[in-house]
């Protein structure tokens, strides 16, 4: 399996045509998986905000009173609006705020980016990152198109790629009833596919002003496997998030 990032792509604006940005710069063979980063799939679609636009309620004026509280550090609250109204549910509100957002992700701050973002005060998640695959994907060469953002996990320091949207492709392959190399049948391994892709070419994007958006996969088999499109544990079997809701923070 090879992997290399698509060279030369300009800063991207609101309604630039990604698909077509790609296919000019590299060329793609039928079983390529392309992934791309959230980042230039959101200014594509212009998901670029100003904290204007985001009148503070009295909800946003206690969760940044709070974090201002803890941290120390000014907190603003038109922030933390963004952050409800991008949504679905705050898992945990101290000592960061942590949510699922309106398409199942989980990660801090509803995904908002407030880095490399001219012109604007935030960039905001695609709103559905799997109809923005399936849109690139039909103007692509190639059956699978996958888009990536980077967040931390509980248990584990720093942050590392994982796909929010995918299209042309399971995102998991399920090992279950197959055998290991002892003849033992499989009965948990199921293995997501478009995250460890995401995270393989998060390592060739890289990182801040010398990062680059767009990755290309070149010889990855997904097999003869069964497949799901389940990526986002649900409530009732995620034990982790339940025992978040009962949680709360105590500071020193």
């Amino acid at each position: 399996m090879e992997l290399f990032a698509v060279p030369d792509l300009p800063e991207i604006r609101p309604g630039d045509d990604l698909a077509a940005l790609i296919r000019e710069r590299v060329d793609l063979e039928p079983d390529d998986v392309v992934c791309v980063a959230s980042t230039v799939v959101s200014k594509a679609e212009g998901r670029l905000a100003d904290l204007s636009e985001f009148p503070a309620g009295p909800r946003a004026r206690e969760l940044a009173a709070r974090l201002a509280e803890i941290s120390g550090d000014e907190k603003d609250p038109r922030f933390a609006q963004a952050v409800l109204e991008e949504s679905t549910e705050i898992i945990v509100e101290a000592p960061f705020l942590l949510t699922e957002s309106r398409f199942g992700h989980v990660g801090v701050n509803a995904g908002i980016d407030r880095s490399n973002v001219a012109g604007a005060d935030l960039l905001l998640l695609p709103k559905r990152p799997s109809e923005s695959a399936a849109r690139i994907r039909e103007g692509l060469p190639v059956d699978r198109v996958v888009v990536t953002d980077t967040c931390g996990r509980p248990f584990r320091h720093g942050q590392r790629g994982v796909a929010i949207g995918w299209a042309g492709m399971p995102a998991s392959r399920d090992w279950r009833g197959e055998a290991d190399r002892d003849g033992r049948e499989l009965g948990v391994t199921v293995q997501n596919v478009v995250d460890e892709l995401a995270a393989a070419a998060n390592l060739v994007a890289g990182e801040g002003d010398g990062g680059t958006p767009v990755v290309v996969v070149r010889g990855f088999e997904f097999g003869d496997h069964d497949g799901s499109d389940a990526q986002f544990r649900e409530v009732e079997g995620d034990f982790v998030r339940q025992a978040l809701r009962e949680w709360a923070f105590e500071s020193n």
